[in-house]
């Protein structure tokens, strides 16, 4: 007959399993949406900020990872021990049932989708007792046989005080769903390490019998009784040991020297443990766990008996070598229900799915008829957003798709006869050519400074390679030094660390001076080539030159020999 306290147990898991696989069926629009909002900046920490900085600009393909959750969790369940002393579970009741149950809590945090780690702690006791006779208790001094020159058949009875603390690498073994958004299960597998205590008792005296020691000879099969266990059923000798133990563990059991007064008499030890699991999710803030853990000891004295005893043989006598030696591991099977925390965080990682970004890109691709997938004049701007549609092949443009009109007299720079033509000459005609007043224009003096654009381009990271928004912003220079023909710009590239960086630096000042030069048509010897300098990362600033300001247009690269 199962114990009442282990049917309640049962029922209120089992109604909780239930009412858990119903809140599913009712939140399945969890299930369907996305992940997350990849522009949302307030998900980002700010030791990632930079990428999602280039991310939003176009300046990188990836969104950077974002916040997520903690989860907590408690657990319950059945604590037993493997060792030389038979373990008592729900299906082999022991004298009292609560002294194989455990209970635990955990924090989990998640690195990335499929690697997480948890901190673990697990408390309860483990019992159990052997229907076979043991006689090789010489180590245990304080076991009431010890005297009896160790020849005394012994049946022992245990209940072990655990306590276990370890940090374990959790794997999540499928979150990654190509037909569907989210998942609803979470199997996962796990490795760790910490520390245990423990603290074992022996129930060798009876209590109802003013604390004497048992007499274990009235135990079927035992020395002094009629027959031998050979010849005894298990069912009937557990049946009597069962009546027969009083269940107080009143005797200290087998220990090792460091055992210390500290810690009430518990032994310390360092442990191991594996295991698997699988999470059911609930609702988006909470999750039902099954998890079984195995924990590795390299200690024999769990269960407080030092040997394993073999079967007799037929004659009822031990057979040659009746000891052998092993260590004694814990298993632990728990129920557990887990809550995720965390504000302007999504959800655990492990309940992502990591194709989430690229379904979502590829579902919002517009249809191949859509104005936003054309370019028809080629001039690198989507006919969404082309005010001027029609530009012929090799025309620099600005933003809207507009040939550049560097004097703002309304004839586009590529059919411009007289590219500068001051206000004062204005209006002009078809060819962009002004009238001025007699002598107003010739050969005006140069400006004593230089007026021109000044800022920044931002290239992708380990790239030298021009992204479209540091085009028009070399664009706009280059109608900034057309407007200002006798001035000089100077073109700097950060990076002084490593020879890497400085090559870099260097190649990222050439590919703007070289854009500057084939795609613009201004003279190279209006550049002055700087790199090397210690701005911000990834960036190459320019500006107009100071007033007698010189420099080389060109320079050797630094170490051109480096991989790039």
């Amino acid at each position: 007959m199962f114990s009442k306290k282990y049917i309640i147990l049962t029922s209120i898991l089992a109604l909780f399993a239930v009412s858990g696989l119903r809140a599913q069926n009712t939140n399945d629009a969890m299930y369907r949406g996305g992940g997350y909002d990849y522009n949302d900046s307030t998900l980002i920490p700010s030791k990632r900020a930079a990428q999602q900085k280039d991310f939003l600009n176009g300046n990188y393909d990836f969104p950077a990872l974002p916040r997520n959750q903690w989860e907590v969790g408690i657990s319950g369940g059945m604590l037993n021990i493997s060792g030389d002393v038979r373990s008592k579970t729900l299906f082999n009741m022991p004298i009292k049932p609560l002294n194989t149950l455990g209970w635990g809590l955990s924090v989990r945090k998640a690195w990335g989708y499929v690697i997480s780690t948890r901190l673990n702690y697990v408390h309860g006791s483990a019992s159990g007792y052997n229907y076979e006779a043991s006689e090789n208790y010489w180590g245990h001094s304080a076991n009431p046989y010890f005297a009896a020159g160790y020849t005394q058949d012994v049946y022992y009875s245990y209940k072990s005080v655990l306590n276990e603390l370890t940090l374990q690498v959790v794997a999540s073994l499928n979150n990654l769903k190509f037909h569907k958004a989210r998942n609803k299960f979470s199997h996962y597998f796990y490795l760790g390490g910490g520390g245990m205590t423990y603290h074992t008792m022996m129930d060798l005296k009876d209590g109802n019998n003013g604390n004497a020691n048992y007499d274990f000879s009235k135990v079927p099969g035992a020395s002094g009784n009629t027959g031998n266990s050979l010849y005894q059923s298990r069912k009937d000798i557990n049946k009597f040991l069962k009546d027969f133990f009083d269940g107080e563990y009143e005797t200290e059991a087998e220990a090792h020297a460091n055992r210390g007064r500290f810690l009430k008499k518990h032994t310390v030890r360092p442990v191991f443990n594996i295991g698997l699991g699988t999470q059911i999710r609930l609702t988006r803030k909470l999750s039902l766990s099954v998890e079984d853990k195995m924990t590795i000891t390299m200690d024999d004295l769990l269960d407080g008996y030092r040997w394993q005893e073999r079967p007799r043989s037929e004659d009822g006598s031990k057979v040659a070598s009746a000891m052998t030696r092993d260590f004694d591991n814990i298993n632990y099977f728990s129920i557990g229900l887990n809550l995720n925390l965390g504000g302007k965080a999504v959800d655990p990682l492990w309940w992502m799915n990591p194709l989430d970004y690229g379904y979502n890109g590829l579902k919002n691709v517009k249809p191949k008829d859509s104005k936003c997938d054309k370019d028809s004049d080629g001039d690198g701007i989507s006919d969404c957003f082309d005010r001027c549609p029609n530009t012929p092949g090799g025309v620099a443009v600005d933003s809207h798709g507009c040939p550049f009109d560097t004097d703002g007299d309304g004839v586009a720079d590529y059919k411009d006869k007289q590219l500068i033509t001051p206000t004062e000459c204005q209006p002009v005609d078809a060819d962009g050519v002004g009238k001025c007043p007699e002598h107003c224009c010739d050969n005006p003096p140069p400006p004593k400074t230089c007026n021109l654009n000044s800022g920044s381009i931002t290239f992708p990271s380990g790239s030298a390679k021009l992204t479209s928004a540091g085009n028009i912003s070399l664009n706009n220079l280059a109608n900034s030094m057309r407007a200002n023909p006798n001035c000089k710009a100077v073109i700097i590239g950060c990076g002084n660390g490593s020879k890497i960086e400085q090559q870099r630096s260097w190649d990222r000042v050439n590919a703007v001076i070289n854009y500057m030069v084939d795609n613009q048509g201004i003279d190279r010897e209006r550049f002055i080539f700087q790199y090397g300098s210690g701005c911000e990362a990834n960036t190459v600033e320019f500006r107009g030159a100071a007033e007698g300001q010189e420099g080389p247009s060109n320079v050797p690269p630094p170490f051109p020999n480096l991989k790039k």
